[in-house]
């Protein structure tokens, strides 16, 4: 199971990738494109041409973890543009984009001090 919190860090690939493509081929975008480590515990979220499906990679310390969502109505309609290959999401951004929204709806704030 992957789990989102608020620790993990998240990258989204802006430019659409091939949804055929596996573990290797993702981790090796994650090199060559994101230039980061697919080992390091980032959770590395894909997204297909036509924009119906999503894929995520995770590393969990034993292994990958692949898991793909494809949406039986409608589109990603947002998704993260311009030059750079990857964007950072926070937790509560992620867990917006899973749900077919918009992360960059205003929200509440991720922190605030509790009055003592």
């Amino acid at each position: 199971m992957i789990q989102i919190t608020p620790h993990l860090r998240i990258l989204v690939a802006v430019e659409a990738v091939d949804g055929r493509k596996g573990f290797d081929s993702l981790a090796q975008l994650c090199r060559e494109k994101l230039n980061s480590d697919p080992f390091s515990g980032c959770l590395f979220i894909f997204r297909n041409r036509s924009a119906r499906a999503i894929r995520i990679l995770a590393y969990d310390g034993q292994g990958f973890w692949l898991a793909t969502k494809r949406l039986s109505k409608g589109r990603f309609r947002w998704w993260p543009t311009g030059t750079e290959a990857g964007r950072t999401l926070r937790a509560h951004q992620a867990q917006l984009l899973l749900a077919g929204g918009n992360p960059e709806t205003e929200a509440a704030p991720v922190w605030r001090r509790v009055s003592v």
